[in-house]
């Protein structure tokens, strides 16, 4: 098994600093697709390439923190339970929810986590980063890990489909994550466990957004609200790993 760091960051500040036009964006086209059109070379579709300067900036700054010598430390203390030839290519990703109008932080979040199948038959995982936020060492590890463990879970488990598979999913992320036990949760645990035994086998999008980001989320989105307010889907796939 094999975890390989792809560096980026270098290479999309070098396509920021140029003009804001067409020809930049058919560069990170090529770069995205490769010789074809239909295919995916490098996994960056979370990068925004008509973003503004301030993408320049936060790239500096996960430059400044060594961000991908980090996350390369991590993929190397890493151990997973995979067949030996599988290998993982980890390629950082930050999306510009900020200034660029191009990205919404709560769909683009729910792609990065659960839209996975092209990413993981070609070997990659992607970290996302957010241009709304400060970053630090912990962070670009934490993300790290979530991502490959999510790319893990996919290979070794059938596609999720279901409510209840996606909170699994997440489960075993918290679980791989785990390092003391922490208290559970007293004000929406139960409410949440409850509601996912309701409903978990449904497989339609709004539910599982809904299950996983709440109402005022999906309320941004348009779309319908299933009285998830105190707990998001997170929050209680962290609790009920720890309490397993």
């Amino acid at each position: 098994m094999s975890l390989e760091l792809v560096p980026i960051l270098e290479r999309m500040k070098e396509l920021y600093v140029q003009p804001l036009n067409f020809s930049r964006f058919k560069e990170y086209l090529a770069s995205l697709q490769g010789d074809s059109k239909d295919d995916l070379q490098l996994p960056i579709q979370g990068f925004n390439p008509m973003a503004k300067e301030h993408i320049l900036e936060k790239i500096e700054e996960l430059q400044l923190l060594d961000a991908e010598n980090l996350m390369a430390e991590t993929l190397a203390q890493m151990k997973v339970e995979l067949p030996e030839e599988a290998s993982i290519k980890v390629v950082l990703n930050l999306a510009d929810d900020h200034l660029g109008g191009w990205t919404n932080r709560f769909s683009t979040d729910y792609e990065s986590k659960f839209k996975l199948n092209a990413l993981v038959t070609r070997g990659f995982a992607t970290p996302y980063f957010w241009s709304s936020e400060e970053y630090s060492t912990e962070l670009i590890h934490e993300r790290t890990l979530e991502s490959v463990y999510r790319t893990v879970y996919w290979m070794q488990h059938p596609r999720p489909h279901t409510l209840a598979e996606y909170v699994g999913q997440e489960i075993y992320v918290a679980r791989q994550m785990l390092g003391k036990r922490v208290p559970r949760a007293k004000d929406g645990f139960e409410e949440m466990k409850a509601y996912l035994q309701k409903h978990g086998q449904e497989e339609a999008y709004p539910r599982v957004f809904n299950f996983f980001y709440g109402d005022e989320a999906s309320a941004s989105l348009g779309f319908a609200k299933y009285g998830v307010a105190k707990m998001d889907g997170f929050t209680y796939a962290r609790q009920a790993a720890a309490h397993a």
